[in-house]
């Protein structure tokens, strides 16, 4: 394969037939891999990257369309959410490609005396890329972007809840990529488990922490090197310090945009009892200036998602009516129409530990809100649960912030805001544990898919003087060496 010269390719799509396609297109890529060490160069990876950037700004228009298709994703949330991700982190692979890749020498110690070491940044070789259905475009080609930045080939598996989307992305890297480069093979979890079974050199996985394990289990038996990016209930504080005006704003963004289908999204806002009557305020306020003041504006409005599908709208309704069973309020919201996906902005109060929106990952647009007196009664309760891919801690309070960050664990965290750390070029991208393993975008997405290769060299080491014989005089040389040098 020439890698500077990339010629569109016209294929159906890949599933696990009896003819061993996935299998004859992995074996491709093993061939591709080995042949790439040597032949993508700096100047190959940024043609590439640059390529991938030009083809999918042509076809935006058909991006745009595809996401409304599939779930009604307004037009100015896929440029800001699935485009611009994409497009930024080329940008800054590009500008930063050739000072990754350049080997770093790492000092040495007296007992190294006499020896050069270095560090390079390797190819892992072949790669899956397993993208959701939430984010498709911006989880798709995202971790695409770092794979071809540290000089691996990618097959990626889309989701097939956003079939428009995943048959789109399909077309993007078939017109952009050989096929023994990039491939993408769309199906349901049959193709997934096919492609599982094959022994990658690294998997980038994005979905649930509960498929997570599946993804982690299936890697194991060929020992393939894993980034998770997982999900969790992700916690926001508001003490009583906080700018409520300018937290409502920053939460009814983070939480209600995707319709609330955002891993990173506030799962629920911890709020300190004298403010709560203020944040419930602002929050309705804040809701009905963005998406509409009655119910049928929202619904008719421009700017508000949909659900993806029928399963995940009814699991949705399962946990507010539960909620709402046990005690629960509705504080806004609550309007829902199955024929359309269609769940509106919802506030609850009331909510208590037992009740399963309490426990399970809501990845919806249901804000619970839950008042507290305090604040370390937050931490032990955050500190009991599994570790959130992100917490968001809104105060005016540097102690009480830096408290919060230093008792608890998690991802990431976010002061005075939410959601935008996934933007930030130069911070890596990750959960902790049951929230995911590794990290991504930038740097830390091209080391994902890279192996750290030690490189030595021995110039004069006098190590050689160490070994055996074992006679008194190196038994001598090696005690001294042990005391003054260890």
């Amino acid at each position: 394969m020439n890698v500077h010269a990339v010629t569109a390719t016209t294929a159906a799509p890949i599933h696990p037939d009896g003819d061993g396609e996935i299998d004859s297109l992995f074996s491709s890529h093993r061939r591709s891999a080995v042949e790439n060490r040597t032949k993508f160069t700096l100047k190959a990876r940024l043609a590439m990257l640059s390529r991938l950037k030009a083809t999918m700004k042509t076809r935006e228009d058909e991006i745009i369309r595809a996401l409304y298709t599939d779930f009604r994703k307004p037009e100015s949330e896929v440029r800001l959410t699935e485009l611009f991700p994409v497009y930024q982190e080329i940008s800054h692979a590009r500008r930063h490609l050739r000072s990754w890749l350049r080997p770093h020498r790492v000092h040495g110690s007296l007992g190294m005396f006499g020896i050069a070491a270095e560090v390079r940044y390797q190819a892992k070789g072949v790669c899956l890329i397993i993208s959701p259905w939430n984010y498709p475009i911006n989880l798709s080609f995202g971790p695409l972007v770092s794979a071809l930045a540290a000089g691996n080939t990618a097959i990626i598996k889309p989701s097939e809840l956003t079939p428009a989307t995943s048959a789109l992305i399909r077309d993007i890297v078939e017109q952009t990529f050989p096929r023994d480069l990039v491939a993408v093979c769309e199906g349901d979890v049959q193709v997934s488990q096919a492609l599982l079974d094959l022994p990658f050199d690294h998997i980038f996985f994005t979905g649930s922490p509960q498929v997570g394990k599946i993804v982690m289990a299936a890697a194991a038996k060929h020992l393939t090197s894993v980034t998770l990016e997982l999900g969790g209930k992700s916690p926001t504080i508001v003490d009583s310090t906080a700018n409520i005006e300018q937290a409502a704003r920053k939460i009814v963004w983070g939480k209600f945009a995707n319709n609330g289908q955002t891993c990173i999204a506030p799962d629920h806002v911890y709020v300190a009892r004298d403010q709560a009557p203020a944040l419930i305020d602002a929050l309705r306020l804040e809701i009905r200036r963005v998406y509409g003041q009655t119910d049928g504006q929202q619904k008719t409005g421009p700017d508000y998602c949909r659900i993806v599908n029928r399963r995940h709208f009814e699991r949705l309704t399962a946990l507010a009516d539960d909620a709402t069973s046990r005690g629960a309020t509705v504080l806004e919201g609550g309007d829902r129409d199955p024929g359309q996906n269609y769940f509106s902005p919802t506030i609850l109060g009331g909510t208590s530990p037992q009740m399963a929106i309490s426990q399970e990952e809501i990845f919806g647009p249901v804000l619970p809100i839950i008042e507290y007196d305090d604040i370390s009664v937050v931490v032990d309760a955050i500190n009991a649960g599994p570790k959130p891919l992100a917490i968001y801690v809104f105060s005016n309070d540097a102690a009480v912030r830096e408290d919060i960050i230093l008792s608890t664990s998690s991802g990431g965290v976010c002061v005075n805001n939410n959601v935008v750390q996934f933007l930030h070029p130069n911070l890596p991208f990750g959960g902790v544990n049951n929230s995911g393993i590794g990290t991504a975008h930038g740097f830390y997405g091209f080391k994902a898919f890279s192996h750290e290769r030690a490189v030595l060299r021995d110039k004069f080491s006098v190590l050689r003087l160490l070994f055996p014989p074992y006679t008194p005089a190196v038994k001598k040389l090696i005690n001294l060496t042990v005391r003054f040098l260890g």
